[in-house]
C-alpha cells in the first residue's frame, strides 16, 4: 500500500501546485471569480492554497472576502498573518493591519518589515520609526525600507547616519542614500558614495545619471552615460530627457536616433521637446512612429498644438484618441478645456466637461478653475457662475476667474461685488485679483473705484503694483478720456512702460483723436516693438480720421521698408463642433459662400431700413466712399454673423470670436442686426465680449 501511495501523492501536490498557479495567474487578470473557481474544485487544499486564494482577493482590492477566508482556514501559519498583514497594508488599511499585526501568535523578521513598509508608504514615518525601534532582528530588507522613509520625507542627514549604522550595505540601499542627495542637490556626496560601490548595477548608473539631469548637470551626466558598462531603456530615456528638459533638442534628437530601444517615455518626451522648440511636423513625425502608444503620447501631441495655437488639430487629435478607446488623462483634459477656450467650442467644451465628470476630474480645485475660465470665454458666463458657486473648496485662483469673467463680460458692479465677497470671506487679493477688478472698472468706465482700488493695493492688500496694473490705469483714464492724467500717470510710475501701456495710450488718443499724445505714444511703441504693426495702424486711423493721407501714406511706406505686416482680421463660430474661419473681406473659400453672400445682402436691406449708415472712417484707405461702403460690409465679423443666423437654430445665441478688437462700424451694425432679427449674438474680441439683443450692447458702447 505504502508503495502506490507514493506516486498518488506526488499527483496531488503536482495538482495542488499547478492549481495555486492558476489562482495566482486569474488574480493578475482580475477574474477574481475564476480564481475561486479553481480552488473550489481542488481535491486537495494545503495551506498555501488558502493563502493563494486570500492574496487573490487583497489583490482584487476585497480585503473583506479575504479576511472571511482567513477565518476560515483549517490550519495557518506565519506565511499566512504575514499575507494577512501584507493584504491588509496594500489596500491601505494601516488600523486593520496593525490589528492583525498586534494579535499576531508570532511574528519574523518579514511581519515587522511588512507593517515597517506600510506606514512609509502611507507617509506615516514617525510610526516607522517607532516600530522599526521595536524591531527584535532586522535584515537588510528592513533597513532599506527605514532609510527608504527618511529619504522620502527629505531628513537626509538622518538617513546618512541610519545608512552608516547598517551593518549589511547592499546595492539597493547605497542606491537609495544616492538618489536621497541627488533630490537634496548634494551631487558631490551622491558621487563619492557612487565612486565608493563595490558593486554597481544599471539602476545605480542610472540613478546617478537622473541626479545629474535633474539638477541641470547635463554635459556631467553625459559623460557618466557614455562609461556605463551596460544600459537599458531607462538609463537612455533619462540621458534624453536631460536634453529635451534643458531645451537642447539637436542632442535630444541625436540621441533618441542612436536610441537601440525607443520607449513611450522616450518618444513622450521627444514629441514635447519639438513642440517646446517650435518643431510641430518633427513632433507629430515622432508621434505617428510611435507604435505603442498610450495615453501620455496623445497627451503630449494635443498638448503641442495646443500651444502652438493648432486649436483645430489639437481638437481633431483629441477626437481620433477617443474613436480608438484611449482614455483621456488629466493633462489632456486640460489641453482640450484650454483650446475650447481658445475656440469658444462651447459644445466641444460641454461634451469635454460631461467627460470630467465621468472621470471625476471635476472634483479637482484646478479642473474646476480651467472649467469656469472655458466658459467664461465661451460666452457662457451663467453656468460658470453656477460651476464656482457650487464648488465649496474655492481657492484664489478660481475667485481670480470669476472675477475676470465678469471683467471681461463687462459687469463691472458685478465684478466688483464679487471681489468683495472674496475679501470678506478670508481671501487674501493677490496681483491677478487687481488686475480682474482694475479691468472691471475700465471696461465699466468706474474712474473713481478704479482709483480707490489702485490706492488700496499696497497700503491696504500689501500688493506692490506691477507694470500690469498701470497698463490698467492708463487704460481707465484714456477710456474715460483723461488722456493728459493717464500720460501724466505714466511719467510718474516707478517703473519702465512697456508696450501693453503705451499701446493703451495710444488706443485712447485714437478714441478720443489726440494727435499729439498718439504720436509719442506710437514713436515709443516702434522702438519698443518696430516689428508690430498695431501702431502703425492706429496712428493710420487717426491721420485718416483727420485726412492726411500724406502721413498715412508715409507711414505704409514705413511698414513696406521694415517688412511689417498686418495682421488679418479673422473672425471664426461654432456650428455643430465644427470651427469656421471668416477673414475679412473673403468668404469665397467657404463651401456656403453664395448663401453667406445672399444673407449678408439681406441684412444690408434690413439695417438700411432701420436706419444704418455705415461708418467711413473705420476704413482705412483713401477710396470713394462706395468702396468704403464696400469693404465695411465684408468685415470678418459680419461674415460670421451672417453664417450664424443661417445655421444656428433659435433661440440658441450666436455666438462668434474675433481676433482683434471689434471695429465701431460692425459695432453698431451688430447691434441692428440683433435688433431686426430679434437674435442675442455675443461677440467676443481681443479685449472683451460684447452681448447685443434689442438693439443694445452689454457695453454700452464703451469699449
Amino acid at each position: 500500500m505504502r508503495l502506490l501511495l507514493i506516486p498518488f501523492r506526488a499527483y496531488c501536490t503536482r495538482v495542488t501546485i499547478s492549481s495555486n498557479s492558476l489562482i495566482a495567474r486569474y488574480a493578475r487578470l482580475g477574474q477574481i471569480h475564476n480564481a475561486h473557481k479553481i480552488f473550489d474544485q481542488m481535491p486537495d487544499r494545503n495551506i498555501s492554497s488558502w493563502n493563494s486564494i486570500i492574496a487573490a482577493y487583497f489583490q482584487n482590492n476585497q480585503p473583506w472576502e479575504a479576511q472571511k477566508l482567513f477565518d476560515r482556514m483549517p490550519d495557518r501559519n506565519i506565511v499566512s498573518w504575514n499575507g494577512l498583514v501584507s493584504g491588509y497594508v496594500k489596500n491601505g488599511m494601516l488600523n486593520k493591519a496593525r490589528k492583525v499585526f498586534d494579535s499576531m501568535p508570532e511574528r519574523n523578521v518579514v511581519s515587522w518589515t511588512t507593517m515597517v513598509r506600510g506606514y512609509v508608504q502611507k507617509g506615516m514615518v514617525s510610526e516607522a520609526e517607532s516600530l522599526f525601534g521595536q524591531m527584535p532582528e532586522k535584515n537588510v530588507v528592513s533597513w532599506t525600507v527605514m532609510l527608504g522613509g527618511l529619504i522620502q520625507e527629505g531628513r537626509i542627514d538622518e538617513a546618512r547616519r541610519l545608512f552608516d549604522q547598517m551593518p549589511e550595505k547592499d546595492v539597493v540601499a547605497r542606491t537609495n542614500m544616492i538618489a536621497g542627495y541627488c533630490q537634496e542637490g548634494r551631487l558631490a556626496e551622491a558621487r563619492e558614495l557612487f565612486d565608493e560601490m563595490p558593486r554597481r548595477n544599471v539602476i545605480s548608473w542610472t540613478t546617478m545619471i537622473s541626479g545629474y539631469v535633474h539638477n541641470q548637470r547635463v554635459d556631467v551626466a553625459r559623460k557618466l552615460f557614455e562609461v556605463m558598462p551596460e544600459k537599458n531603456e531607462v538609463s537612455w530615456t533619462a540621458m534624453l530627457m536631460g536634453y529635451t528638459q534643458s531645451g537642447r533638442i539637436r542632442e535630444a534628437s541625436e540621441l533618441f536616433e542612436a536610441m537601440p530601444m525607443r520607449s513611450v517615455v522616450a518618444s513622450n518626451a521627444m514629441i514635447l521637446g519639438f513642440g517646446q522648440s517650435g518643431e510641430v511636423v518633427r513632433a507629430r513625425q515622432v508621434f505617428d512612429q510611435t507604435r505603442d502608444k498610450d495615453e501620455g503620447t496623445w497627451s503630449a501631441m494635443i498638448k503641442v498644438y495646443e500651444r502652438k495655437g493648432l486649436e483645430l488639430e489639437a481638437l481633431e487629435l483629441f477626437a481620433s484618441m477617443q474613436r480608438r478607446g484611449v482614455r483621456p488623462n488629466f493633462p489632456s483634459f486640460i489641453s482640450v478645456l484650454s483650446v475650447c477656450a481658445s475656440l469658444a467650442s462651447l459644445d466641444y467644451g460641454r461634451q469635454v466637461h460631461t467627460q470630467l465628470v465621468r472621470c471625476h476630474f471635476d472634483l479637482d480645485v484646478y479642473v474646476v478653475s480651467v472649467l469656469i475660465m472655458m466658459y467664461i470665454k465661451c460666452g457662457n458666463l451663467m453656468k460658470a457662475k453656477q460651476i464656482f458657486d457650487s464648488f465649496a473648496l474655492k481657492d484664489v485662483v478660481m475667485w481670480n476667474s470669476i472675477v475676470t469673467g465678469y471683467a471681461q463680460h463687462g459687469l463691472g458692479e458685478e465684478a466688483l461685488e464679487i471681489f468683495r465677497d472674496m475679501c470678506s470671506m478670508g481671501f487674501a487679493p493677490d496681483d491677478i485679483t487687481f488686475i480682474g477688478v482694475l479691468s472691471a472698472c475700465s471696461y465699466t468706465g468706474k474712474v473713481e473705484e478704479g482709483l480707490e482700488l489702485f490706492e488700496s493695493m499696497k497700503s491696504k492688500y500689501q500688493v506692490e503694483p506691477r507694470t500690469e496694473h498701470y497698463a490698467c490705469m492708463v487704460d481707465l483714464l484714456g477710456r474715460a478720456g483723461k488722456v493728459n492724467e493717464a500720460m501724466d500717470l505714466i511719467e510718474k510710475m516707478p517703473v519702465e512702460a512697456d508696450s501693453i501701456i503705451w499701446g493703451s495710450l495710444l488706443g485712447a488718443c485714437r478714441t478720443h483723436t489726440r494727435l499729439d499724445l498718439a504720436e509719442v505714444a506710437a514713436k515709443k511703441l516702434l522702438q519698443l516693438e518696430p516689428s508690430n504693426a498695431g501702431p502703425y495702424i492706429l496712428l493710420s486711423n487717426i491721420y485718416a480720421s483727420k485726412g492726411r493721407w500724406h502721413d498715412v501714406a508715409e507711414l505704409r511706406e514705413n511698414m513696406k521698408a521694415r517688412s511689417v505686416s498686418k495682421s488679418p482680421g479673422c473672425s471664426w463660430i461654432e456650428v455643430e463642433k465644427k470651427v469656421h474661419m471668416f477673414t475679412g473681406g473673403d468668404s469665397m473659400g467657404h463651401p456656403e459662400h453664395p448663401m453667406i453672400i445672399k444673407m449678408l445682402e439681406r441684412l444690408v436691406g434690413l439695417l438700411k431700413e432701420a436706419g444704418y449708415s455705415p461708418d467711413g472712417s473705420f476704413v482705412l484707405h483713401d477710396v470713394e466712399e462706395e468702396e468704403k461702403v464696400h469693404s465695411l460690409r465684408y468685415h470678418s465679423e459680419k461674415l460670421a454673423v451672417a453664417y450664424g443666423l443661417l445655421k444656428v437654430p433659435e433661440p440658441v445665441p450666436i455666438r462668434v470670436m474675433k481676433n482683434l478688437r471689434v471695429c465701431g462700424d460692425c459695432h453698431s451694425a451688430i447691434k441692428l442686426i440683433a435688433k431686426v432679427t430679434g437674435r442675442e449674438i455675443i461677440l467676443r474680441d481681443a479685449n472683451r465680449f460684447h452681448h447685443f439683443k434689442d438693439g443694445l450692447c452689454s457695453c454700452r458702447d464703451y469699449w
